[in-house]
């Protein structure tokens, strides 16, 4: 089952949310709205309210109550990269201006609050203490997160673990929870919950590194920015980190770092890294991540959601975009 078939199957759902999303950025100042507006306009997978549908189905499934999850999840996605593109001075997303391009830095941080706090306006509608801990908690350990990233921009000195406990900060905690807050917003047993959250986990490191691989070998075309992005704008990801310290080319690498001159050679460190062996450890981390989201969900019984959840882990290690 790819992902088109798993979208179409919940097609009446998504569209549900999808209208929700446009209803809960609405106001009538102008400019906040067009800027706000203009994000969700560019599009994306819309995987976290997915995610979320399908944690749902393993307690009392009801989209309206689950809403209330969906629709903040992705709106505090949506209001990450918003601040993203600002600290990047990033003038493309998904192949369009972003909202820093199209206006200014300024509305950009603005619309990126205020689509913050549309999130938390619509998460407390849902009158579930635990909810609001664990997605308060979350967005604690995402800013945490930017904030390692701009600290580590440009830094070679960091190592795997650093790595790897960014991207859990920045992607794979929302993807978990995700999957955990519908499990929660439905009524799921607590083993049900602590199961949805670990698979959300694994699926979000591999999704994250999947990207950080694609930064790399993808097009410009399939990425909507110019490939090699990441590491021109300083953030060095696991291809990069792995083929600087380990790979066949690492003394290259070391000789520039040693005399200071990295960055006049960044285009060459691309094409080097797409060569080396970096690329391949990173598809072999992000497969033993899908792995273990498999051997999770082979413990929950069989149905639908199942099936979908699944297809879905294959689709992020197979994926192209």
């Amino acid at each position: 089952m790819n992902l088109v078939d798993i979208y179409f199957k919940m097609k009446k759902d998504v569209q549900y949310i999808e209208d929700e999303l446009e209803k809960s950025i609405d106001t009538d100042m102008r400019e906040l709205n067009q800027s706000a507006t203009h994000l969700l306009k560019a599009g994306g997978k819309r995987i976290r309210p997915v995610f979320v549908l399908l944690g749902g189905k393993w307690g009392n499934y009801d989209v309206k109550r689950l809403k209330h999850v969906a629709v903040p999840l992705e709106l505090i996605h949506m209001a990450s990269l918003v601040h993203d593109d600002v600290i990047d001075d990033a003038d493309k997303r998904r192949g369009k201006d972003t909202v820093r391009m199209k206006w200014d830095n300024k509305v950009a941080m603005y619309a990126g609050d205020y689509i913050f706090a549309r999130a938390l306006a619509i998460a407390a509608e849902l009158p579930i203490p635990q909810l609001h801990q664990i997605l308060s908690n979350a967005m604690v350990e995402l800013c945490k997160g930017e904030i390692e990233q701009v600290k580590d921009l440009k830094n070679w000195d960091q190592n795997f673990r650093t790595y790897l406990r960014r991207i859990k900060r920045k992607t794979a905690l929302l993807i978990a929870i995700s999957c955990q807050l519908g499990a929660v917003a439905s009524g799921a047993s607590e083993e049900l919950i602590r199961k949805m959250y670990w698979y959300g986990y694994n699926v979000g490191m591999a999704f994250q590194i999947t990207d950080d691989i694609l930064d790399f070998t993808g097009t410009e075309k399939q990425l909507g920015k110019p490939a090699g992005s990441d590491l021109v704008n300083g953030n060095i990801t696991l291809p990069a980190l792995y083929t600087a310290h380990f790979g066949r080319t690492r003394d290259r690498f070391q000789t520039w770092m040693k005399e200071e001159t990295f960055w006049d050679h960044v285009d060459e460190a691309i094409h080097l890294i797409r060569s080396d062996e970096g690329i391949a450890f990173s598809q072999q981390l992000a497969e033993r991540y899908i792995a273990r989201a498999h051997a999770i969900l082979r413990d929950l019984p069989n149905n639908q959601a199942k099936t979908s959840l699944s297809g879905i882990a294959d689709f992020i290690i197979e994926r192209k975009f």
